[in-house]
């Protein structure tokens, strides 16, 4: 009878997480955001609704910086049309502004190897 080769699952041994090495990573993260949220106050965008009728100027802290009518709209009997349409306009650059942040802080927070393993059974995946 030949001998035949044990093929089972290797059972690779797992390597616990260097819990300084994890906390120095948290502590880099902590500093980064507070950069980028530093940074948020400075970075602004132009959001343009109704065709380009109202532009808006607003910074990564959802603070608008400037609203821009175009005059065709400030006619009297259009005064309802563009309350509504700076209305849209305003939260449509509140909702970009709040992407862009949600963006800037997912791009450090994803950098935090181990961190996702040691909180996954505490229900705080970040």
């Amino acid at each position: 009878m030949a001998k035949r080769s044990f093929r089972g699952k290797s059972k690779a041994k797992k390597t616990p997480n260097n819990p300084n090495a994890m906390l120095a990573q948290v502590q880099k993260m902590q500093e980064d955001m507070a950069a980028a949220q530093q940074a948020l106050e400075d970075e602004f965008m132009t959001v343009s609704a109704g065709g380009g009728a109202i532009t808006i100027e607003i910074s990564g802290h959802q603070r608008v910086k400037a609203i821009e009518i175009d005059e065709e709209l400030l006619d009297p009997e259009e005064k309802e049309m563009v309350q509504d349409m700076l209305v849209a306009a305003v939260n449509q650059a509140i909702e970009q502004s709040q992407a862009m942040a949600a963006e800037r802080m997912e791009s450090i927070s994803s950098g935090v190897s181990g961190l996702n393993d040691m909180l996954g059974g505490l229900g705080l995946n970040l």
